[in-house]
């Protein structure tokens, strides 16, 4: 039987849990596209689970291709160096894993394209002022 696949979208984390319902919307259309691939959330920070946590969490139940997405608009300090520093300790950790890191979205050039295109079409809408 082949491993299951799981994809984590990576995002900071915050205060207000209201701030991560655009990351679960996102995570629940990505998961509607990939039925058979294990989509989930995890954080750097303030909110969980935590990107360790939601590692082991799939290793214990035997998902070894994992892809980790950081869903972060800037390569800032925590995507070029904080991130790294954790998937290295994550890969000694379950080296029987394979966990691949791909660009931050913002890094992307279709992601550009359609925040582009969202700020383009606010052109068309009147103002309510």
């Amino acid at each position: 039987m082949a491993t299951q696949r799981a994809l984590i979208l990576f995002a900071h984390g915050a205060r207000a849990a209201s701030w991560a319902a655009p990351f679960e919307r996102l995570r629940d259309l990505t998961q509607a596209r990939e039925p058979a691939v294990r989509v989930s959330l995890a954080f750097l920070e303030l909110m969980s689970p935590r990107l360790p946590e939601q590692v082991a969490a799939l290793v214990a139940d035997g998902v070894l291709d994992i892809t980790v997405v950081p869903v972060f608009l800037g390569q800032g300090g925590h995507v070029l160096r904080d991130l790294p520093l954790m998937l290295d300790d994550l890969r000694v950790a379950y080296p029987q894993a394979a966990l691949k890191v791909v660009e931050a979205a913002g890094e992307n050039a279709a992601v550009l394209q359609a925040l582009s295109d969202y700020c383009v079409a606010s052109l068309a809408h009147p103002s309510p002022h």
